[in-house]
């Protein structure tokens, strides 16, 4: 192999990390469990693997060694899962693992343009599209409340739904959790006004309210 070929391949190496570093720094600034490094290494493990796979394999069954890619790639993105309760947290940046590396493996093909306008659409979604979807959050009319009481909160099941009744409110209870001496209650809760902040003053005024989360 002369040294041409070397180079070529150092600067797809070199895109691939670059283009993690800007993927990486929004996951970084948000403070999620995959960051700047996290990113760099998905893109350019994805890049070297598309790589060795068109000289190992030629052009012909390249697609193999892409399909296993896919296939590791879901097992980390899958880690960075969480779900609490009712709530699931980590999908953006599961669904941004699984595009980093589509860019690597975009980048290991020489296919640079594909590659750029991706990226930059993955910058307008992470970026740009954020206040859009605050406001769209403003007008979310059902939210749900993880709500942690002091034992069992006999007392505070029946004036919560006292509350939602004077008020106007629809609910549902979705789930009880029994957690050591406390309980923990899964209420979907939706407003027509969406005048939360009612019931957010109602549960910290409460006495057997121990902690709750939106």
């Amino acid at each position: 192999m002369n040294i041409s070929v070397y180079l070529e391949e150092a600067a797809q190496v070199s895109v691939a990390f670059l283009i993690g570093s800007i993927l990486g720094l929004e996951r970084e600034f948000r403070s999620k469990p995959a960051g700047f490094r996290t990113m760099i290494l998905i893109s350019v493990g994805s890049c070297l693997y598309t790589i060795l796979s068109q000289e190992l394999g030629g052009i012909s069954s390249s697609d193999r060694i892409a399909s296993n890619i896919v296939t590791g790639i879901g097992f980390i993105g899958a880690g960075v899962i969480f779900k609490e309760g009712i709530s699931v947290n980590g999908l953006t940046t599961a669904a941004l693992i699984w595009v980093t590396a589509a860019l690597g493996m975009a980048i290991g093909y020489k296919n640079y343009p594909l590659a750029i306008v991706v990226t930059l659409i993955v910058v307008v979604a992470l970026f740009v599209l954020e206040p859009v979807q605050r406001v769209i959050n403003r007008f979310h009319r059902v939210k749900d409340y993880k709500i942690r009481t002091i034992e069992a909160g006999n007392n505070f099941k029946k004036d919560l739904e006292i509350f939602f009744s004077e008020n106007g409110l629809t609910f549902r209870c979705m789930k009880v959790i029994k957690d050591n001496h406390d309980a923990v209650y899964l209420y979907r809760i939706s407003s027509p006004d969406r005048n939360y902040d009612l019931v957010n003053h109602f549960l910290l005024d409460h006495l057997e309210v121990k902690s709750f989360d939106v």
